[in-house]
């Protein structure tokens, strides 16, 4: 009998190659065309071949080998207990702008994980450190073709770096970043922007430096800095200025001329927080290079007014009468408003109202709808007008799921509000749709950009 562990199947595709083989749940693949598989990205490189050799031990202790000859492309409807067939990376850094350590107490264990995998990286476009990474996990990316990898990168000062990620080993940014840049590893970059710490000076050194990774280095976000009231005992972070965020603006757009003048790229990209806090005008859709920052806010609420514009088109009025409200953080409120007037004027027998959701929970510096709770929902909505439905984001809602970040349930909310809650996509047209009283989509569908991410 082989020593080796194995992964443990927990699921086979009905239908599938699995299902053919006679494989089921509990037993243990082995090897695949004669080695040992160590997580899913060996599993995946090992299985795209016309001939793959596979031994698998069953419950019984029995070993059985098969020959399959298939499209190398064909998956073989394998499920494993772990989706990454192996733990998780657990990030090695305390960040002094960690936003898992501002969260409360009491919460379910999932909002307290740190992850800082590159497969995850990879395989959801989560952002990594890469601090706990050695040469031979960048040369796996490297070989595996994981392409892009989104880094955490914040600064590329070394000893400045090591500061804010209070880790040692967080000083070779630029080196892992040429690693995979030689590679020919495409990328996406990522700054958190903290006042007093690496903006100013810092933000336009970083900015060049990563220019220089250029086209690998595909984008970068600025994001600013988040400050939740329970930022306690750690190290003392404050919110940018209006003054600080139009001078961190200027900054990036002169990066953005650069790099438009030299490569046809805007290359780094503000976040809509940045605009909406200088009181300054969003840019142009044509700034945004096609939206590759979307998921850290990089053109979200423009896309969002684009999008509602382009629904609205030849629509008129057809008597229809409905009266529903909508919530949303306070960051999204003016635009999701602005919208709901273009939706009234077309139509006059709706009525919509829109409501701005104060963050008491996490503070009120926290603006963005996804960290909207479902405890502020139902206290600042009570005895409103909501209508004949509510309309939420769904980016409030945990994935996959009708729950929010403090574990209130939809229709918890709906029997405390007594009025029936919608979920719809972050998405202009489908806010036009449900504005318009018309389909929502699936809600589960609907979930796509959760916030534990």
């Amino acid at each position: 009998m082989s020593e080796n562990a194995g992964h443990r199947i927990s699921g086979v595709t009905p239908g599938s190659i699995a299902e053919e083989l006679g494989l089921v749940s509990g037993d243990v693949l082995l090897t695949v065309n004669g080695r040992a598989v160590e997580d899913v990205l060996d599993y995946r490189f090992l299985i795209q071949n016309e001939e793959v050799d596979l031994v698998v031990r069953h419950a019984d202790g029995t070993e059985e080998e098969w020959d399959v000859e298939k499209d190398p492309y064909d998956d073989l409807g394998i499920d494993f207990d772990s989706g990454l067939m192996s733990d998780y990376q657990h990030c090695s850094n305390e960040c002094i702008f960690c936003f898992i350590d501002q969260m409360p107490p009491g919460m379910r264990e999932t909002l307290y994980f740190k992850d800082d995998d590159a497969r995850l990286s990879f395989f959801q476009g989560n952002y990594i450190t890469m601090t706990n990474m050695k040469k031979r996990d960048l040369e796996r990316i490297i070989r595996y073709r994981l392409s892009p990898i989104n880094v955490s990168v914040h600064t590329t000062d070394p000893a400045l770096r090591r500061k804010m990620l209070h880790n040692r080993f967080a000083g070779n940014i630029l080196e892992n970043l040429r690693f995979l840049a030689d590679g020919d590893i495409e990328m996406n970059g990522q700054i958190v922007l903290c006042p007093d710490v690496n903006a100013g000076e810092q933000l336009e050194k970083t900015l060049r430096d990563l220019t220089g990774f250029y086209p690998q280095m595909q984008s970068v976000s600025v994001v600013p800095v988040g400050i939740t009231r329970f930022r306690k005992g750690l190290y003392p972070l404050r919110p940018l200025t209006a003054q600080e965020a139009a001078e961190a603006i200027r900054t990036i757009e002169a990066v953005q001329t650069e790099m438009w003048e030299k490569h046809g790229t805007h290359f780094v990209h503000a976040s809509d927080e940045f605009y909406l806090l200088a009181g300054q005008e969003l840019p142009p859709e044509d700034r945004y290079d096609g939206y590759p920052q979307l998921e850290n806010g990089v053109g979200v609420l423009r896309l969002l007014l684009t999008e509602a514009a382009e629904e609205l088109k030849g629509r008129s009025d057809d008597g229809r009468v409905h009266e529903l409200s909508a919530a949303t953080g306070k960051l999204a409120y003016p635009f999701i408003r602005r919208i709901a007037d273009e939706v009234q004027k077309i139509y006059p027998g709706i009525v919509i109202h829109v409501y701005a959701i104060r963050n008491d929970f996490f503070g009120e510096t926290i603006t963005v709808s996804g960290l909207i709770t479902g405890q502020d929902l139902r206290v600042q909505l009570t005895g409103r007008k909501l209508g004949e439905k509510l309309l939420l984001p769904a980016e409030m809602f945990r994935s996959g799921e009708e729950v929010f970040l403090d574990d209130v349930t939809r229709a918890q909310l709906e029997s405390a509000l007594q009025v029936p809650v919608g979920i719809v996509k972050s998405e202009g047209h489908q806010l036009v749709k449900a504005f318009a009283w018309e389909e929502e989509g699936d809600p589960q569908d609907s979930l796509h950009s959760p916030y534990e991410l």
